[in-house]
């Protein structure tokens, strides 16, 4: 009898080898297939690549001011001519960010609890959870078209839409941090005679509170480096400024513009990382 079983454990432990074997191959196959028409629909030539490198490269340079020792304070102010306009236009497109993060960070935070699934109501978790969808899936681009459209030119349409798509990035982190959360806080609000929105407030949040600041940081982040495309739509910011530059091959101004937004993001990166570990202390 042991014997037997043994083969018959043996047997199975075959077939589910096998079994395991046949997917593994199966789902490598689906992988490679989805590869080779991904490659096919982008158009993936590795001759076109090889020859726009080179062009890609020599756009690059041409970018690059000509600094000399000798004359290395006339060739700065000659790069950044506009530097005092175009830190203006900088500081427009930082505000746009600020503003539409933190409009749709509200907005998020709101729609998040009836989307987390742990927490809120059956009834209120998917609608809130496809207006968060709707929200997020417009590109940035494409709502401040819309927004252009309804309000005119200008910063207004610029942060609305960064405040729609914040809204529905925020909002599903937001909504996965609460369902985190344990229930032991939640029931003792609960059980204290507590509503629903408390229980949200004083059970959820207060856990939920580290990951909210994080996400909220990072995505001002993230914001900033929309912003400062949206010009090209008339959404405000020194987009315009840059999308000018490229169309009228300007090409120092092009690097010049490219080097401040570049050193605002980072200076914005190391704010922002301050604060969280002021905020939030060092996560292990």
């Amino acid at each position: 009898m042991t014997s037997l079983a043994q083969s018959a454990a043996a047997g199975r432990w075959r077939q589910a080898a096998l079994a395991r074997r046949r997917t593994l191959l199966v789902g490598a196959a689906v992988f490679l297939a989805a590869v080779i028409l991904a490659a096919r629909v982008g158009e993936v030539d590795p001759r076109r690549l090889a020859a726009g490198l080179p062009m890609a490269a020599d756009y690059i340079w041409r970018t690059i001011p000509t600094l000399r020792l000798d004359t290395l304070g006339a060739d700065l102010a000659e790069w950044m001519w506009g530097l005092g306009h175009w830190l203006r236009l900088l500081g427009d497109t930082l505000l746009i960010a600020y503003a539409g993060t933190v409009l749709g960070g509200l907005a998020a935070l709101l729609l998040s609890f009836p989307a987390a699934a742990t927490f809120a109501p059956r009834w209120a978790v998917m609608p809130a959870r496809r207006l968060l969808e709707l929200a997020r899936t417009v590109p940035v681009l494409v709502l401040a078209l819309i927004f252009v459209y309804a309000f005119g030119l200008g910063s207004f349409a610029g942060m609305l839409a960064i405040a729609v798509h914040s809204t529905g990035a925020l909002g599903k982190l937001f909504a996965e941090e609460h369902e985190n959360a344990q229930h032991g806080p939640v029931d003792g609000v609960r059980s204290a005679g507590g509503s629903w929105a408390q229980q949200m407030r004083f059970g959820v949040l207060p856990q939920s509170m580290p990951g909210v600041l994080s996400y909220g940081l990072l995505r001002f982040e993230i914001n900033m480096r929309e912003a400062s495309v949206l010009g090209i739509v008339g959404a405000g910011g020194i987009g315009e400024e840059l999308y000018l530059a490229v169309r009228q091959f300007e090409y120092p101004d092009i690097s010049a513009i490219v080097v401040l937004i570049l050193t605002t993001v980072a200076a914005i990166d190391l704010l922002c990382e301050r604060l969280r570990r002021r905020v939030i202390g060092p996560r292990a």
